[in-house]
């Protein structure tokens, strides 16, 4: 059924050879035929036989045969060439690295605190990128600053993350304005001159902005320029920071970075821990280290092949074994 409505779904560069589909349809109409021609009649034929022949479970037979037919099947599909969509490596992009270095940062609700999480997991991101891909990192907090270009040197940017450090209030965006700015900086694809290579802007943010220009007009220029925002609300619903001896709450905002991410045509994500934060960037990584593109997938059906091919195998010797 899988490999009939993959027929359906996907294009053939030979689609002549389809034709070979008729094998494995004239098995299993033989194996339908022997099946009904062999099976016992009479009741002293059925005591006779229990008595001479060993004892045998018919769904064996039938899954590897089923397996066979199926296998087969899958051999002549990857003979036609099938084409689909598939993930594969891109070449170049730019992601800029933006963090909310604000005060509430500080917060111990993620230990050993948020902004120390987040650098740790900010790292481990940088480790999942393609080797190509140029990274920018940005920090906000009052106001946005570019710490790092556009570079492939992951230990420029992952120094440049160590260092970072905690400041007064949230321009969530300024944060994304600087990011677009840190984008111009990006060097030209080098197979296309002239064109800048594709782009995305990962946000971290654990709060909601209080100073600077709206973050939803700043997310709505950045889809307007093609980069998507892919937005990490970082944090716990109860955590504070102590300020003048008080607790003061620093809850997550989620309906903004919801908004930040939608109105750029990017994803929102969350995290309450440095697992999952470092979860959400490896998600993030493959989302953005990736692309679909049309291409030949006549591997992916000679690895059904030989699945099933297995499976037919270990059928026929479970047929054929004699257990002590």
């Amino acid at each position: 059924m899988n490999v009939l409505l993959a027929i359906q779904l996907i294009h053939f560069m030979r689609p002549g050879r389809l034709w070979w589909l008729l094998v494995p349809a004239a098995v299993v109409i033989g194996y339908l035929a022997l099946s009904v021609r062999t099976t016992p009649r009479g009741p002293v034929t059925r005591i006779n036989l229990r008595a001479v022949l060993p004892k045998d479970k018919a769904w064996k037979r039938h899954l590897a045969v089923g397996c066979s037919v199926a296998s087969i099947a899958s051999l002549v599909v990857a003979f036609a060439q099938p084409q689909d969509y598939r993930e594969v490596p891109r070449d170049r992009a730019t992601i800029v690295l933006t963090i909310d270095v604000s005060r509430s940062m500080i917060a111990t609700d993620v230990e050993p605190s948020r902004l120390d999480a987040a650098q740790s997991a900010a790292k481990s991101f940088l480790s999942d990128l393609p080797d190509r891909f140029n990274v920018a990192l940005v920090q906000f907090a009052a106001s946005a600053q570019l710490v790092v270009p556009p570079t492939t040197d992951r230990a420029v940017v992952s120094t440049a993350i160590d260092n970072l450090e905690v400041k007064p209030s949230t321009a969530i965006g300024e944060g994304i304005y600087s990011s677009l700015d840190a984008l111009k900086l990006a060097p030209d694809d080098p197979k296309h001159p002239g064109t800048k290579p594709p782009a995305a802007i990962v946000l971290l943010s654990d709060g909601a902005t209080n100073v600077g220009r709206p973050s939803l007009g700043a997310a709505q220029d950045s889809g307007r320029q093609g980069v998507p925002i892919y937005s990490i609300a970082y944090g716990t619903p109860g955590g504070y920071v102590m300020e003048d001896g008080q607790r003061q709450p620093v809850p997550v905002n989620h309906h903004e970075l919801a908004a930040v991410a939608k109105a750029s045509g990017g994803e929102k994500f969350s995290a309450e821990s440095l697992g999952q934060l470092k979860d959400v960037y490896r998600s993030i990584a493959r989302s953005v280290g990736y692309e679909k593109v049309y291409a030949e997938v006549t591997d992916r059906f000679v690895g059904y092949a030989l699945l099933l091919a297995v499976l037919a195998g270990l059928g026929v010797i479970s047929l054929a074994a004699r257990w002590p």
